[in-house]
């Protein structure tokens, strides 16, 4: 079964300086660290599913160095390319990137004070998105955050025909993939036991959707 990590490493990836760059993440991780900064815990752990290159939390660690980030991933390949991005970033606030599948039963122990998973659940199976909430309820303090990125639904309709384009590119490829609605994404994390979501409009149609484990 192709994992989501794995199915991400698939997308237009390509060297820069040496190093494994997604040119999306490069574009988006500043709209991201502004949407997610002053929501972070104060101090603790941060775990980042899916970090793919390291871009994204390479950056966020630079600019948030009260926390220490945690990558994973289930590709290999990623790994070391994250690896090697840390390594040349010099950050003692970054661990080692550890091996997550979010659809594996135990997650490896990092105790997160939040977590973070910057577009995975449309590239991935529905089942990806209920494991990343029951990983997460299990892994996350109350009010712990979960903060995801990327496109989404709303009202089962699409916000945008560029959307709708990607939608179909990613069913033609793998029918279990595709851009989730909201309202069934907050289902989902009411049933693993979160609170509601907040919102937060982002570049290229994109939303920052946040919650929080409740009591």
């Amino acid at each position: 079964m192709t994992t989501p990590t794995s199915a991400r490493g698939r997308y237009g990836e390509t060297m820069a300086e040496g190093l494994l760059e997604s040119p999306a993440a490069e574009r988006n991780k500043e709209p991201i660290l502004d949407a997610i900064r002053a929501r972070l815990p104060h101090a603790g752990v941060v775990l980042e599913i899916a970090s793919g290159t390291g871009q994204h939390i390479v950056h966020f660690a630079r600019a948030v160095p009260a926390l220490t980030w945690q990558p994973t991933d289930a590709d290999d390949d990623l790994r070391a390319a994250a690896t090697e991005r840390i390594r040349a970033a010099g950050l003692s606030n970054v661990r080692a990137p550890l091996r997550l599948d979010a659809l594996a039963a135990d997650w490896p122990p990092a105790e997160p004070d939040a977590i973070v998973c910057i577009n995975m659940i449309h590239i991935a199976p529905w089942s990806a998105a209920e494991a990343l909430f029951r990983g997460a309820a299990r892994t996350l303090p109350v009010g712990g955050l979960l903060y995801l990125y990327g496109p989404f639904k709303r009202g089962g309709q699409h916000t945008a025909d560029s959307n709708q384009r990607f939608d179909e590119r990613l069913r033609a490829e793998d029918p279990r993939w595709g851009v989730r609605d909201l309202d069934d994404v907050a289902a989902l994390a009411a049933a693993a036991g979160f609170g509601a979501p907040e919102v937060v409009a982002m570049p290229a149609n994109n939303l920052s959707v946040i919650f929080r484990r409740a009591g």
